[in-house]
């Protein structure tokens, strides 16, 4: 009987020593953040609240995973000036920070000299890769699983090049 892959709590879970993410898209159509978007674009005030039902899941997986001694990183490609969603996204940051996660912001005039894959990842003990798919106006398509070792290598250089070229979310300014 074939087995399923693991989705991405699974391999949060099992992360034993790091778990970095990189993101490059300026906007993203994921039908889970539209309200919380919509009340911040009509209103300007953003989700902020670790143990609201938006955030208290996250939460949760994070604090737990870090709690673990996992080291939870995040960087951001972003174009300048940002678009309204990277705006948005960075005025909820704060509760990914106080969840444990480390973030950097990198602008795209700055990520010329670096090889990236061409999707958003996961990855996870530098060694499983987990793509995530949007199609051409951000929403949602898909995931793609990869244990191949030049693979994680990439991401793993790519990820590095970003993070230790980008600004600490306390210094980057929107």
């Amino acid at each position: 009987m074939p087995q399923s892959e693991p989705d991405f709590f699974e391999l949060l879970k099992e992360a034993r020593h790091s778990a970095v993410h990189l993101e490059m898209r300026d906007a993203y159509g994921v039908g889970d953040e539209s309200e919380d978007f919509d009340r911040w674009v009509t209103s300007g005030k953003r989700d902020s609240d670790p143990a609201s039902p938006y955030w208290a899941p996250w939460v949760s997986v994070i604090s737990e995973t870090v709690a673990r001694g996992v080291k939870v990183r995040r960087a951001r490609i972003v174009s300048e000036p940002v678009t309204d969603y990277i705006r948005w996204e960075h005025a909820g940051t704060v509760v990914n920070i106080a969840a444990g996660e480390e973030i950097r912001w990198l602008p795209r005039r700055l990520a010329s000299g670096i090889a990236l894959p061409g999707n958003d990842f996961w990855l996870f003990d530098e060694k499983i890769v987990l793509f995530n798919h949007f199609t051409g106006n951000g929403d949602w398509a898909g995931q793609e699983l990869s244990v191949d070792p030049d693979v994680a290598q990439l991401c793993a250089s790519a990820f590095a090049a970003v993070w230790d070229s980008g600004i600490p979310h306390d210094e980057y300014k929107v």
